[in-house]
């Protein structure tokens, strides 16, 4: 598998590839019209971040508790259920006069089962692609979401311009809908990928057993805390600049879509293994210069060339799945997904708590100093050679496997 042509022949990719647009696509115009709400409301540059972010923070309780459903689920099922929660949820949050509080026990709430969503979702791509089409159709996913995140954006200003910031929450719900439906009548009924009872004991033994290999704690922690912090930029952005919030989220959303092109369709597969180090660097670097406050115009081409470090992400995909057994794709794949938004929300937390200290540009360049600093620490366990031994429950043709 080669083009993504080839990945729109294959069965059941294309209402795959429409479902999951359309969740983000809600999650993009939900998003932004939650944290302008909860800023008009507060003030606050750290309750406006934890209104977009926060919810990650919840997802290590479902990462601890419900993730092994992520293989015990039938896909069709939990993607379309999944979604149809989250709609609910989104249009509760647009119920005029609802707290602040209630706000955010709405978000918490449903940030658990949003673990294992990811699990379910990007299993089954695993399952739909061929073993060599799995980097190549994340990257077509991951550029959706660049499409659909500097689309969404645009959307979700005009539409809090035009509407307020509940009716866009409302046109949130409704896509959530949209993508509940696609699931329910685009993708065929699947059995679960793995045998047996879900339970929280089941999850924690599947997560030990995915933590127990040196070579996975290592592409774990880099999936996880070098993009967690960058989150935590981002997650400054609208008291940063409020009137260029739109912007800069969307520059952003464009330079991750570059990279992802970059690196799923045009990077030769020699250099793959080299590359996820200096992409986590280029991540992190060009937000140093938010210390200096630039004008907009500078601003947006640091945002934008350090979104292509993004693509860092499917080249320790792509590694993270050939250290680990196909039975457990699922909750490895939920376990990254979980991981990551956890410490995104983590990021915009610590941004925000040191924005109210500081100033939002401050903060901006402290979270990218910091991942630069875990970056550095990482990479001896990231290069070829170094400390990534075949795990030994891996057969030797998956570990091989591009």
């Amino acid at each position: 598998m080669r083009t993504y042509s080839d990945l729109f022949r294959t069965p059941e990719f294309t209402p795959l590839f429409l479902l999951s647009t359309g969740q983000v696509a809600a999650q993009t115009v939900s998003g932004l019209a939650l944290s302008t709400l909860v800023h008009r409301a507060t003030g606050s540059a750290l309750l406006s971040a934890l209104a977009m972010f926060g919810p990650a923070l919840a997802q290590v309780v479902g990462a601890t508790t419900l993730l092994s459903a992520a293989d015990r689920l039938p896909p069709r099922a939990a993607t379309a259920a999944l979604a149809l929660l989250f709609g609910a949820g989104t249009a509760l949050q647009a119920v005029p006069g609802l707290p602040v509080w209630a706000v955010f026990a709405v978000l918490l709430f449903l940030g658990v089962p949003a673990a294992v969503g990811g699990g379910v979702r990007y299993g089954l791509l695993n399952e739909i692609v061929a073993k060599d089409g799995y980097l190549l159709g994340r990257s077509l996913l991951n550029m959706s979401v660049g499409v659909t995140q500097i689309c969404g954006f645009a959307l979700g200003g005009v539409l809090i311009s035009l509407l307020s910031p509940r009716g866009a929450l409302l046109a949130g719900a409704a896509l959530y809908a949209a993508a509940a439906a696609t699931a329910r009548f685009g993708l065929t009924r699947r059995p679960p990928r793995a045998s047996g009872r879900a339970s929280v004991a089941t999850t924690w033994r599947g997560n030990a057993r995915l933590w127990s290999a040196g070579p996975r704690r290592y592409v774990y922690l880099a999936l996880w805390v070098p993009n967690g912090l960058i989150v935590g930029c981002e997650s400054l952005f609208v008291p940063y600049a409020p009137e260029a919030a739109g912007p800069l989220f969307a520059f952003a959303a464009l330079g991750m879509l570059g990279g992802d092109i970059l690196a799923g369709r045009f990077l030769p597969r020699r250099w793959r293994p080299r590359l996820a180090v200096p992409l986590l660097w280029l991540l992190a670097a060009p937000y140093l210069l938010f210390a200096l406050r630039p004008a907009l115009p500078a601003a947006l081409a640091a945002v934008t060339l350090a979104s292509l470090g993004y693509s860092a992400s499917l080249l320790l995909q792509e590694r993270l799945m050939a250290l680990t057994p196909d039975e457990l794709s699922g909750h490895a794949l939920g376990l990254h997904s979980s991981g990551m938004l956890t410490m995104q929300g983590v990021g915009a937390a610590l941004a925000g708590a040191v924005a109210e200290f500081t100033s939002p540009s401050t903060a901006i360049a402290v979270m990218a100093a910091v991942s630069l600093l875990v970056t550095s620490v990482l990479a001896p366990g990231l290069r070829p050679g170094g400390r990534h031994a075949p795990c030994p429950e891996v057969r030797r043709p998956q570990a091989r496997r591009p």
